[in-house]
């Protein structure tokens, strides 16, 4: 999802909360949001998992075999990718992904 202009930067945590391979979860309005840290990489996806609404900050990360991160939900093994939101079975796009950025220590995201 590309950022909007119209949209402004929220400050959601301490960028020292997500250390590397990891996910914090934040609510921001009406939006649960797992942001994960992948190296350098930030990415920030619906925390509620498309199949039954599990916590998508709590399931583990891996790489596609096309090198994509992924995340699995620990409830029933779904997996999404993080920069796409894209479901790694069927290829749909189930969970919306958000822009995420840190600075001066802080994780913002746009919604």
């Amino acid at each position: 999802m590309e950022p909007d202009s119209q949209n402004t930067w929220i400050d959601v945590a301490s960028a020292d909360r997500l250390s590397d391979g990891q996910a914090i979860e934040v609510v921001v309005g009406e939006h649960i949001i797992a942001i994960f840290r992948d190296g350098d990489s930030l990415y920030a996806i619906d925390g509620l998992c498309a199949h039954q609404g599990g916590p998508v900050a709590k399931g583990e990360l891996s790489q596609t075999d096309a090198g994509k991160t992924c995340v699995t939900c620990p409830w029933h093994g779904w997996q999404y990718e993080l920069a796409t939101g894209i479901q790694t079975v069927n290829r749909q796009p189930l969970q919306r992904t958000f822009p995420v950025r840190e600075k001066d220590g802080r994780l913002e995201v746009q919604i």
